[in-house]
């Protein structure tokens, strides 16, 4: 194992939004603690607390059109480990590769197939 599911990320245009119909679809609660204002809005604790599922704004996203591949589905892992020097060369030896893109506490990558995936420290 290389790290441990962080969160399950959705793009979307209004993630406030979004988040208040999940909160009431599964019964979890908004964290503000964990939010960033109405870019970044998480449902269900903490990292490490699951389920976990995160909001985050995209403009303008062209929404799925299942299941037309033209518009495909959008979403990313959010992967929490411990030394990120060691999980990243793990993942890259499995077929990941590294994507421009990376923020305090986190590295983007996508997976052998282009799927973007994120690995997170804190």
């Amino acid at each position: 194992m290389i790290g441990q599911l962080r969160s399950v990320v959705i793009d979307c245009p209004d993630p406030r939004a979004l988040a208040g119909f999940y909160a009431e679809l599964l019964g979890l609660p908004l964290i503000e603690d964990n939010s960033d204002g109405d870019e970044w809005v998480v449902l269900g604790g903490p990292p490490g607390h699951q389920p976990r599922v995160a909001f985050q704004k995209a403009l303008n996203l062209r929404a799925p059109a299942w299941p037309d591949p033209e518009r495909p589905q959008q979403f990313h892992l959010d992967v929490t480990v411990d030394d990120i020097e060691m999980a990243e060369k793990a993942a890259l030896a499995l077929g990941a590769r590294r994507l421009p893109g990376e923020g305090e506490g986190f590295r983007v990558y996508a997976d052998p197939a282009g799927h973007p995936f994120c690995l997170c420290w804190d």
